[in-house]
């Protein structure tokens, strides 16, 4: 007969809240809406199996960091493997356990509360929260970690808000993926950023394509890729944008000749530059010049 145990696991950490405290976090203003009762995390849980007939009285997040489990719920036996997450609903008969071969490690928080009806299409099915490069898996770990440890810190009224402030993150970083990964592609937006900056600094310098991939420390092909993804020009291409940009900052408030402009720009000629400059305003610098600083 395989060995089966509940829990008791080298390295296990868990925390079960105390009945007096789950009374308060009913009543508190802030965590009567949401709050954890139970919360752990079992590394390699081998021989772990819970069986439960009449359910519990809380929702029961399972998320598995590795390895292999699985669970039965509903007459159907759901396998749940790295990276997915599967909730079980209070009050519902369940059982789940680790895989023989590939026990899993786990992190659990068993939770409750007026708006968990918020998260409904979370509970009673697997979600895959996927293991791509903008995944943030190390991100929503560290929410666990939070509330593991102000709650290991005690009770009191600010380490039991928090916790709950934290959990509906937990729940919402899984139940919006997309909006939850954003934050990595905002961060590759503060490289183009960073780029656009460079440009803007360099306009009377004539750099090129190596120059200011070197400035982010991308190479130059990673770098014109991602430019070119994220808005749709070619790093030269916006380049030779901005100096049109300023051209026509320069025409319409400054005195300079076009002549000393196109110099001023890295233009070899007035007439290249004036072929440039129509090609983006569909006006000669001259004519810009008289339309807009008659």
């Amino acid at each position: 007969m395989t060995e089966k145990i509940a829990d008791g696991f080298k390295n296990e950490k868990a925390i079960i809240l105390p009945y007096n405290v789950r009374d308060y976090l009913k009543i508190n203003h802030v965590t009567r809406h949401l709050h954890v009762t139970h919360i752990g995390y079992y590394p390699e849980a081998k021989y772990h199996f819970r069986e439960r007939k009449n359910g519990a009285g809380q929702n029961i997040l399972i998320y598995c960091e590795s390895g292999k489990g699985w669970i039965i719920y509903n007459g159907e036996k759901i396998y749940l493997d790295r990276n997915q997450v599967f909730i079980l609903p209070e009050n519902e008969a369940h059982a789940y356990g680790a895989d023989t071969h590939d026990p899993w490690s786990i992190y659990w928080i068993h939770f409750k509360g007026e708006d968990t009806d918020r998260f409904s299409s979370l509970i009673g099915k697997k979600t895959d929260t996927g293991e791509s490069h903008s995944g943030r898996i190390e991100d929503r770990l560290a929410l666990f970690e939070e509330i593991y440890q102000n709650l290991e810190m005690g009770y009191n009224p600010e380490n039991l808000e928090y916790a709950s402030y934290c959990l509906a993150y937990f729940l919402a970083s899984i139940k919006y993926l997309t909006q939850f990964r954003e934050i990595r592609n905002a961060r590759e937006m503060d490289v183009i950023q960073k780029s656009i900056l460079f440009m803007k600094n360099n306009l009377e310098q004539n750099i090129d394509l190596e120059d200011i991939a070197q400035h982010i420390g991308y190479s130059p092909s990673h770098f014109g890729n991602l430019f070119q993804r994220k808005t749709s020009y070619s790093p030269m291409g916006y380049y030779n944008q901005l100096k049109i940009q300023r051209a026509c900052s320069y025409l319409q408030f400054s005195d300079l000749k076009i002549k000393e402009i196109a110099f001023r720009l890295g233009y070899y000629d007035p007439f290249h530059f004036s072929k440039a400059f129509k090609k983006e305003t569909r006006l000669t610098p001259k004519e810009y010049r008289r339309k807009y600083n008659p």
